[in-house]
């Protein structure tokens, strides 16, 4: 893709794709028991909300990545974004729990597409170290913007009395900023190279959607069940599905076939070990977020919008994190996102002594805010330390790949950290207690994330080499 002026336009024109995605894992996470009174819907079916949207956008990033190297990433990010609209505003008018666990579910598959199209795109845009390393800042910004608004607007609109019920509007806020991008990327949007040449893979493309159907939907369903044996078979059955897709795959590849996923792309250890920090950290990361929240309302009894202006703080402090992310790794390599791994262990050990039944207003403005700094100074350079060694050719795939990871950890999250926090909170109905033990789980996972930064090769020495 030739390099023009206006990358900068394009870059924040593709920011909303995961401004929008990232904005209705939050908003919705807020609102969930709104909507279970509003539609008198089942704890289960709540669940499902938030879950299916997962299990579709997990499921199609290598796919809506792989279609973007084909078909050109202008054209599926339009169809991407048209499609989440659309979706969402079923969602908003739906009159049953129902409609809009089928609705979140193809949100999730058109979010996955539009994402996808993002992360690719940067590294297209970007190919200079420096550049690249400053586009994935403001990536990192626009995640805590999302973050910001997301929770802000889950816990304000719930509460709306309107006409309609509140929550409805936490789908149609979609609609002017989907509109507004869609004409933007359209006059602006650059289109990249199309490789008609090649097919896609379709059988590929089902045997790898039904083998993380199958690790994710048992993973985050089966703990709300008590695991029945279904769950165990659907997991096993994920294990072989996943095994005879790497053997298609390269059977394609030594054939001169387009495989879906390019298995050479695994040769390269630092995006191996990428992949590693990734899932660690966002096990860590999501569960988190989902956890504090229930903590926050059902354990101290706070109202969304109280719960909310919390994580409002703590989205501006991860968005100024991010910005200054971005100059120290430019100047100091991946040092800052060690000594930031080692505060936010300090910063869960804080929340392990302070965090307990009758925790002041002053603490929770203090310790919350300051686990989104942390986050802030981390999560923004993840990105950049699994793909920087990646090839040209394999920029794409890589993308999706990353993204898939993502999402698969942060259900890993909710089934072991999220899973354990209420089989005690069923056992003991004590929210503190399960806090703490899911705050330990995350320490385990942030020191993992400390070891695998320790051997990953360093930006600031790779952009040396780069550039020597």
């Amino acid at each position: 893709m030739e390099q023009h002026s206006n990358k900068w336009l394009q870059h924040f024109i593709l920011l909303v794709g995961p401004l929008l995605t990232v904005i209705d894992i939050f908003i919705v996470n807020i609102a969930v028991p709104s909507i279970q009174q509003d539609l008198s819907a089942t704890d289960a079916q709540m669940e499902m909300i938030i879950v299916f949207y997962l299990l579709g956008y997990a499921s199609f990033q290598v796919l809506g990545s792989r279609s973007g190297d084909i078909y050109g990433r202008k054209k599926i990010f339009l169809w991407g974004m048209f499609f989440f609209v659309v979706t969402s505003c079923i969602c908003g008018f739906a009159n049953s729990a129902t409609t809009i666990i089928i609705a979140r579910f193809f949100q999730g598959i058109s979010g996955a597409f539009m994402q996808s199209q993002a992360l690719a795109y940067l590294q297209e845009l970007f190919p200079e170290t420096k550049e690249r390393t400053k586009a994935l800042g403001y990536l990192g910004i626009t995640l805590g913007i999302a973050s910001l608004i997301g929770q802000f607007l889950g816990g304000y609109l719930s509460e709306l009395d309107t006409f309609i019920s509140g929550w409805r509007f936490i789908f149609f806020i979609n609609l002017p900023i989907g509109i507004a991008a869609l004409i933007a990327a359209k006059k602006h949007l650059q289109n990249t190279k199309l490789n008609a040449e090649e097919k896609l893979d379709f059988s590929g493309v089902v045997l790898f959607t039904l083998a993380l159907g199958s690790f994710i939907y048992p993973l985050t369903e089966g703990r709300e069940l008590g695991y029945p044996l279904w769950s165990f078979v659907m997991l096993f059955s994920s294990l072989a599905l996943f095994i005879y897709f790497i053997v298609d795959q390269k059977k394609k590849l030594k054939l001169g076939r387009y495989p879906l996923m390019d298995v050479r792309l695994f040769k390269i250890m630092d995006y191996n070990l990428g992949l590693v920090l990734v899932t660690f950290y966002f096990m860590m990361h999501t569960s988190y977020y989902l956890l504090s929240t229930i903590y926050l309302q059902n354990g101290l009894h706070l109202t969304p919008f109280q719960t909310g202006k919390y994580f409002v703080a703590s989205g501006v402090l991860f968005m100024a994190a991010s910005f200054l992310s971005v100059r120290l790794v430019n100047k100091y390599g991946k040092k800052p996102i060690q000594l930031s791994a080692v505060l936010m262990i300090f910063v869960y050990v804080l929340q392990l002594y302070y965090f307990n039944q009758q925790p002041s207003d002053l603490i929770l403005l203090t310790i919350i805010p300051l686990q989104g700094f942390c986050g802030g100074l981390i999560l923004p350079s993840l990105i950049n330390l699994t793909l920087k060694n990646v090839p040209p050719q394999f920029v794409g795939i890589a993308s999706g790949t990353y993204n898939t990871i993502q999402q698969v950890a942060s259900s890993m999250g909710i089934c072991f950290i999220a899973g354990l926090f209420f089989n005690i909170v069923q056992s003991t109905q004590d929210y503190v207690s399960a806090f703490h033990y899911s705050l330990y789980a995350g320490i385990a996972c942030l020191i993992v994330t400390f070891i695998v930064l320790y051997f990953i090769q360093d930006i600031k020495r790779h952009k040396t080499s780069k550039d020597g």
